[in-house]
């Protein structure tokens, strides 16, 4: 006999719930917070002190999440803190949660057309927009040279040195991953680095840590994510930017606008690169940016690609 929809909308056949479809608990955020730092801080006093709160409430926070995610995140000996190897897999995902959680409360974080969208504001009146695109934007709208890029890149199968990439490998810069962070380890003379920059200055950064922009820890770790992001899939990711960035010898804070194509790539030794073009951008497509309010962009650090040197663009003949 066919049971009447009624039945079960009353619960006569109810499902019983499993942990997945439990609501999380209120304290989550919190809990988070106090996990990711005593993971960093590895110190239960100094914990207590950067989160303002107490010894009983951080424990508690910690002792939740382990009952809740039913794993161990820490080992404690002779009152030493150590991560379990549940609490090393667990942290990467907790410190995006809690930066995203963060910047999103701020109205830094959001999305457009699901692509991520990035907006900060200090009081000092700097600013940071970014916009993240859909790729099929480089076939359309982006240029001769960020189109051989990315189909050097595609034909090359991420190998930087692959002669495939040989003809727009100056225009790019190459980034590894370390444990002190990412790490610049190529300045190509032709970009758009060493044209803001200068050649002195992308010389002297070669191999220190990507240099910190204002506005936090949590803001460093949002646009951090986009590195992680290409490095992980070995994909590719196409951003606007407007900001302001210290240029030339003098370190004059200049307005600068651009697009930035991520790559993920290797090394001789098959090790993760992550390759970078950027390219003045005269028209920036970031919801809330107006073009016509942005000041025009220094003839001196615009990226001259020469056509006839496309391997892969096909053009008319005249």
């Amino acid at each position: 006999m066919k049971q009447d929809i009624t039945d079960l909308d009353q619960g006569a056949t109810a499902v019983p719930q499993t942990p997945a479809d439990l609501p999380p608990p209120a304290l989550l955020f919190e809990m988070m917070r106090s996990f990711v730092t005593l993971a960093r801080t590895l110190n239960l006093s100094h914990a207590v002190k950067e989160l303002k709160s107490t010894r009983q409430t951080l424990r508690r926070h910690i002792t939740l999440l382990e009952e809740e995610m039913g794993a161990q995140l820490f080992r404690v000996d002779d009152r030493r803190y150590s991560l379990t190897e549940e609490g090393v897999n667990a942290l990467p995902e907790a410190l995006n949660l809690v930066a995203k959680s963060t910047m999103w409360l701020r109205g830094a974080a959001r999305h457009r057309n699901n692509l991520q969208r990035v907006s900060f504001e200090l009081p000092s009146g700097w600013t940071f927009d970014q916009q993240q695109h859909a790729l099929s934007r480089v076939w359309t709208k982006q240029s001769i040279l960020m189109r051989e890029v990315l189909r050097g890149w595609a034909m090359s199968g991420g190998d930087i040195e692959s002669p495939l990439l040989a003809h727009v490998r100056p225009y790019l810069i190459v980034y590894r991953m370390t444990p002190a962070g990412w790490i610049t380890v190529e300045f190509g003379e032709e970009s758009f680095y060493v044209k803001w920059f200068g050649w002195a200055a992308a010389r002297s950064n070669i191999g220190r840590t990507i240099g910190s922009l204002p506005g936090g820890e949590d803001f460093a770790r949002l646009l951090e994510q986009p590195f992680d992001e290409i490095t992980n899939t070995q994909g590719a990711r196409l951003d606007h930017i407007v900001t302001q960035v210290p240029k030339g010898e003098e370190g004059t804070i200049t307005p600068i606008r651009y697009a930035r194509l991520m790559l993920g790539g290797r090394f001789p030794d098959q090790s993760p690169a992550l390759l970078a073009l950027v390219e003045a951008e005269p028209e920036i497509d970031i919801q809330g940016v107006t073009n016509t309010d942005l000041p025009p962009i220094p003839a001196d650090i615009i990226v001259n690609f020469d056509k006839n040197l496309a391997k892969f663009e096909q053009f008319p003949e005249d």
